[in-house]
């Protein structure tokens, strides 16, 4: 090799990066730390699913300390023996199992729909134009508010329930729904139709895959919506359930009963959030952001 020659291959890689080289590098460095996580990153995550032992231990510090009226805020540890007592006697399994029914039926009737409905609407204009001014009317309406309502239409059973928490979810999933597809660039949806793609193409091959990020953040906060309302609908309109378990607890002046169904209901919402983060991981791995 001469020595022109050698010279030019030293200056080619001294050479800065273009910028397009400069992005794809950088999009690669990405991708290898979202497949192949730091040590650091892994934990994070772990310090991060056990952040609210923290804050239990936190709290029962100042409680010891007599920072906090014990009548009013018990410590961790007496809400925990409570726990355990009316674990021994089946009381919160009963309670617990008829809360988690009614938030998974109503769950699943309130997204389904959601989701369908927010695709539909966000690849429809004229459809969009009409019905979306009603649903966000209807979304300002407070749920517990038409609880009454529904108690007429569907009894005291768990129907109603049902009903409340299908309400609730169902907006918070449909306008994160809508707000994914409407995101997605036109020129996407005219180059499959310029190709002959059916409704049903675009529906699984555009608009799902660059949606299911917001669909699932629809599904996060519906989740704790959910607990909200179902909690709120049992204080009133059942004789079970967490949230029954809480109001009588309050109606005996059972402080550490009631805190042991609020770190309850506190504790589904939060383990459920994390299943479906989980979910989401695997299904939706290119629009992880907490890698970065």
């Amino acid at each position: 090799m001469s020595a022109s020659t050698t010279s030019t291959v030293r200056q080619e890689r001294t050479a800065p990066l273009s910028s397009t080289e400069a992005g794809v590098e950088q999009e690669t460095d990405r991708l290898h730390r979202l497949v192949c996580p730091s040590r650091a990153e892994k934990l994070a995550e772990i310090a991060a699913m056990f952040s609210p032992i923290l804050l239990l231990a936190m709290w029962e510090a100042v409680c010891r300390l007599g920072w906090l009226d014990v009548r009013f805020f018990p410590p961790p540890s007496a809400i925990f023996d409570t726990f355990l007592e009316d674990l021994g006697n089946g009381e919160i399994a009963a309670h617990t199992r008829a809360t988690l029914w009614r938030v998974g039926i109503g769950f699943v009737m309130g997204m389904l729909p959601a989701v369908v409905l927010g695709l539909w609407l966000g690849l429809y204009k004229w459809p969009r134009l009409v019905l979306t001014p009603i649903f966000s009317t209807l979304y300002t309406v407070p749920k517990v508010a038409i609880f009454p309502l529904l108690l007429l239409l569907f009894g005291l059973g768990d129907a109603s329930k049902f009903m409340l928490v299908a309400i609730g979810v169902f907006f918070l999933v449909f306008f994160s729904t809508l707000s994914g597809v409407l995101q997605i660039p036109p020129i996407y949806f005219d180059v499959a139709s310029n190709a002959g793609a059916s409704l049903r193409q675009k529906l699984s091959g555009i608009a799902l895959p660059a949606t299911l990020p917001n669909i699932f953040t629809g599904i996060k906060l519906g989740i704790g919506h959910a607990f909200v309302l179902i909690a709120a609908s049992e204080f009133i309109g059942a004789k079970s359930g967490i949230g029954y378990y809480i109001w009588t607890s309050w109606q005996l002046f059972s402080i550490s009963r009631m805190f042991v169904g609020i770190v309850l209901i506190s504790l589904f919402g939060y383990l459920s959030i994390m299943l479906v983060e989980q979910i989401q991981r695997r299904l939706v791995p290119y629009a992880a952001t907490d890698r970065r």
